[in-house]
């Protein structure tokens, strides 16, 4: 037992790096793959839960295509349950130096059987929209939180000092607040569109011709914020080169995923287009989560600073 706790890491190392990079994309991935059971209409491909049959916690061959990516996706669930152990684990001798990653392991870990069962009560209620909705939303929020991990991760621990003055973490701010907001419009568009995940499957009844409206103005005026805040960086020299590079990919995934919504609304919302859509949503949380994170002095900087100040 003791060599095994020898084992494990005492500092930052390339495992835990890479349980942290897993945890991300596999929470990514997981909204892709929940996406494909949605498009594909194979929301009842196991028609109850926990089990995939009211006899068989698999699917079987008479259940076809559907059955199939239904379970698969369940199966994933399994996978980003391994990761979370490992990520726990490996943070396990640093809880005492480096008690976020510790608690933020704990709560990503905690949340995948909560979404889990969120799924579940999705299929027991025979793909009621607004469940699904908020088994997306509670995706987006562990990515989120797995943003925030890797950042840590990557990073260290936060710095005490900012990098950017008030106006611009006011805006950044801002920026997160529309973002929520053109997540959630997405999800009742979503909730009052054709791709119920199966034939059956009822819809909130909202006008989905005007949701689409109110889910496209956020995303312009994110897109206004993004171009400020990148232009901030670059012709005004605001914050850290990390700063920079972060919003620069902000702005790159926000122009993409406006030109990918723009091309499902008008085209009759092709299936493959609305799954890159709710994935590039989830990244655009990543990306933002970052942004707001690199306007913090990183430690050795900021050690700098205080020495500066100090004297």
């Amino acid at each position: 037992m003791k060599s095994l706790w020898n084992w494990l890491p005492s500092s930052i190392d390339r495992r835990v790096r890479i349980a942290a990079w897993a945890t991300l994309v596999s929470q990514i991935l997981i909204i892709g793959t929940g996406g494909a059971v949605r498009l594909t209409g194979s929301g009842l491909g196991c028609p109850t839960w926990p089990r995939c049959t009211e006899d068989s916690f698999v699917t079987t061959p008479e259940m076809g295509f559907h059955g199939i990516i239904e379970f698969g996706n369940r199966l994933l669930t399994f996978v980003l349950i391994l990761i979370a152990i490992a990520m726990f684990v490996f943070v396990l001798r640093l809880r005492k130096e480096r008690p976020e990653l510790f608690t933020l392991s704990l709560v990503i870990g905690l949340g995948i059987p909560g979404q889990a069962v969120i799924g579940g009560i999705t299929v027991l209620t025979d793909l009621n929209p607004y469940v699904v909705g908020l088994h997306y939303l509670l995706s987006a929020v562990l990515v989120g939180l797995a943003a925030l991990l890797l950042y840590r991760v990557r990073v260290a621990g936060p710095g005490r000092t900012w990098n950017v003055p008030s106006p611009v973490r006011l805006l950044s701010a801002t920026m997160f607040g529309v973002l929520i907001l053109s997540v959630l419009m997405g999800i009742l568009t979503t909730g009052s569109g054709p791709h119920a995940g199966d034939g059956g499957a009822a819809r909130n009844g909202l006008d989905s011709w005007l949701l689409q409206h109110f889910h496209a103005w956020p995303s312009y005026v994110f897109l206004g914020l993004s171009v400020t805040l990148v232009s901030l960086a670059w012709f005004a020299g605001v914050g850290s080169p990390r700063f920079k590079r972060t919003a620069t990919a902000l702005l790159a995934v926000t122009i993409v995923q406006i030109g990918v919504g723009l091309y499902q609304a008008r085209n009759g919302l092709p299936e493959l287009f609305v799954g890159i859509h709710m994935v590039m949503a989830a990244v655009l949380v990543a990306i933002t989560v970052s942004v707001l994170l690199a306007q913090r002095v990183e430690p050795a900087r900021a050690e700098l600073v205080d020495q500066h100040q100090q004297r």
